[in-house]
């Protein structure tokens, strides 16, 4: 499983930041930064579906 980010949708909210503080944060642009790429550690899976579902523009999906 892997978190995906349509960097077109984002627009740097950063509430997915604080249900994912372990995969994703902003930089000091506001753009979404993925701390975590390629495949997803069975831990981060929930925080990951957490920023999915909590997201306002609907930026982020999983996959796989």
């Amino acid at each position: 499983m892997r978190l995906i980010v349509d960097r077109d949708r984002c627009e740097g909210h950063g509430v997915c930041e604080s249900a994912a503080p372990d995969l994703l944060e902003l930089d000091e642009h506001g753009d979404l930064v993925l701390l975590a790429e390629g495949e997803l550690a069975p831990e981060h899976r929930q925080q990951a579906a957490d920023s999915v579902v909590i997201c306002p523009v609907a930026a982020l999906k999983l996959e796989g």
